[in-house]
């Protein structure tokens, strides 16, 4: 399956949208715009809209993991919001609820932003 990712930037806040599957072999694509996003936005906060994300396997996890390594190390933060229910449970089972700030929506702050 395809994986879209659209970002909308406003004021040094970010929102990262994710629809389809994240696993090996979309991992990549993922990483990829992250590195894009930080090079050209330098954001101090994102948000990975996970609405549309259908699968998230671990290597889609890492890539979040390292996102938000690579925020914290400019003083940033990466938050998820509305992941599904089987992402939502991947979070879970693994202990990355307590590592990412989680959200059921996209926070209303950013969704009035950068509408």
């Amino acid at each position: 399956m395809e994986l879209k990712v659209s970002t909308r930037s406003h004021a040094g806040h970010a929102v990262m949208a994710i629809a389809g599957e994240i696993d090996l072999y979309t991992a990549p694509r993922l990483q990829s715009e992250f590195t894009r996003l930080l090079e050209e936005t330098d954001p101090d906060r994102v948000v990975i809209d996970m609405s549309g994300v259908e699968f998230c396997d671990s290597t889609g996890m890492n890539v979040l993991l390292s996102a938000l390594k690579r925020l914290k190390e400019r003083g940033g933060v990466l938050e998820v919001a509305a992941p599904r229910p089987a992402v939502r449970k991947i979070l879970q089972v693994t202990g990355l609820d307590s590592v990412f700030t989680v959200h059921e929506t996209v926070p209303a702050d950013l969704a009035e932003k950068t509408a």
